[in-house]
């Protein structure tokens, strides 16, 4: 019997590679799992029909002496990334049936270790959300609590690795989307730099924000699946070509490391006093081993969020004008092709999906452009400028994941208190910096233990950064249990 609640992908490595037990018997586990929660957390749209038949194949590479560091570890895919002859909805109606023509880069990747794809998860529709109540699919529950929020966009990616329905996942994160419900479930989830994932074969939201990062149960799994999926790719333009230095050994000293704190955000209106107590513990065990804290001030953050939610929809307004029903999409016949038009144009995108592409089209259009889009743009500049001024004087800059915890489904119902909840998350976008959520704790709400996350920024291209101080935190974590 395979203990999935205490196996990581680094201890499945081991077994397999012993022959304690096979990829299939691993497999099996798993699917065994997902019948018995999935119904109830929604975290899969599909289950794939061969996860036994890639198990085997896995097996057969084990049996030849080959080993990789994913080599028949079950993983769960967000509903954005391409899988050649799958389907890839992006939780929408408007792409219900769609099936992928070639994999991502990501995919092509992980399939060259042998690692074994469970299913596709749920998501907010188009990666538009924080809830993922979004999803034209249903809302994904929170494994904490079922009448809870999972988080989003990555809903489904995050709950299925925090309900042992998945030994790892892929999620994307283009505001925080990964860490917020990393957060919310209590796991790892992270962005890396900017352009150090390819993002060739995820259907864009915001090109220049959009990151595709690894979830897992721990830091040492977080690196491993990060590890194989990052590097250089020709076919996007945007990824960096160092890609030797994450390779190299981590050095780590910990005297020498400094964490930074923007306590003026870290103690504005707004966020949950349980989160702070919990961020401040956080920072006390941190000074403990020997971190030095330093406040800092960053002039331009409050204006962060601002900055997200005028860049942010107006890229997504722009990926999505091709699914009009005529080019990509839901196609309804009118009595004519203008009536076509009329009629396809936008069918079957969600409220959240069309209230972005509105402002987006808004901010991007004659007589506003510079106003909101040009000056969102010269802040996002001054944000840069102002974050490797930091860096300058600090190795990380810790701040809560989340303002408030995971709240009920269907509690908030105003749009705008949702966006908050990215306040502390989307500048590592905005910047382009990786960033990474690390459980920090539990609350107590209403007889439930609800996860709180704490969240780390380093400078760019240095993932080790987050690594190191992952591993450290952990260690915390684990002996104040």
């Amino acid at each position: 019997m395979i203990n999935l609640t205490t196996l990581t992908i680094s201890k499945a490595r081991k077994a397999l590679d012993a022959k304690e037990f096979s990829a299939v018997d691993l497999a099996s586990a798993y699917l065994a799992e997902i019948e018995k929660k999935n119904k109830e957390l929604n975290a899969y749209l599909e289950v794939y029909d061969d996860v036994l038949d890639q198990a085997k194949i896995a097996d057969e590479m084990l049996a030849k002496g080959e080993s990789f560091p994913l080599l028949g570890i079950p993983l769960a895919i967000k509903d954005n990334i391409l899988i050649k002859g799958r389907k890839a909805s992006s939780a929408s109606k408007i792409l219900e049936n769609y099936v992928a023509s070639y994999d991502a880069t990501v995919i092509a990747k992980l399939k060259k270790q042998g690692a074994v794809f469970l299913g596709r998860t749920n998501m907010d529709e188009f990666a538009m959300g924080g809830s993922t109540e979004n999803s034209a699919f249903g809302t994904t529950r929170n494994p904490h609590d079922a009448s809870r929020v999972a988080g989003g966009s990555s809903g489904g990616s995050i709950a299925a690795v925090a309900a042992n329905l998945a030994l790892g996942a892929l999620g994307t994160d283009t505001g925080g989307s990964v860490r917020e419900p990393a957060s919310f479930c209590g796991i790892v989830g992270m962005k890396p730099t900017y352009g150090r994932v390819s993002r060739y074969g995820l259907m864009a939201m915001g090109s220049s924000l959009d990151c595709i990062g690894p979830v897992a149960k721990n830091i040492e799994d977080a690196k491993i699946i990060y590890q194989a999926i990052f590097g250089h790719d020709v076919l996007d333009s945007t990824t960096i070509l160092d890609d030797l230095k994450n390779l190299e050994p981590i050095t780590y000293h910990l005297k020498a490391k400094v964490i930074g704190v923007p306590w003026d955000l870290v103690n504005g209106e707004g966020i949950d006093a349980k989160v702070k107590e919990n961020f401040m513990q956080s920072i006390k065990k941190l000074e403990s081993l020997g971190f030095k804290i330093k406040d800092i001030n960053l002039k331009n953050l409050d204006a962060a969020l601002a900055v997200y939610y005028i860049i942010m929809p107006a890229e997504a307004s722009t990926n999505l004008a091709r699914f009009d029903g005529v080019r990509y999409g839901l196609h309804q016949d009118g009595k004519n092709l203008l009536e076509d038009y009329m009629f396809s144009k936008g069918t079957g995108f969600g409220k959240e999906v069309r209230r972005r592409i509105l402002l987006g089209t808004y901010v991007l259009s004659h007589g506003y452009y510079d106003a909101y889009y040009g000056k969102a743009h010269n802040v996002r500049n001054t944000l840069k400028q102002e974050f490797m001024k930091a860096f300058a004087d600090v190795d990380l800059i810790a701040t809560p994941t989340a303002p408030f915890i995971a709240w009920k489904i269907g509690e908030k119902n105003d749009p705008l208190s949702v966006y908050l909840a990215d306040i502390f998350t989307v500048t590592a976008n905005i910047v382009g910096v990786p960033a990474i959520s690390i459980p920090s704790g539990f609350s107590e709400v209403e007889g439930k233990k609800l996860p709180l996350g704490i969240q780390f920024m380093a400078p760019h291209g240095r993932e080790d950064f987050l690594f190191e101080i992952g591993q450290e935190f952990e260690k915390l974590q684990k002996a104040s249990l």
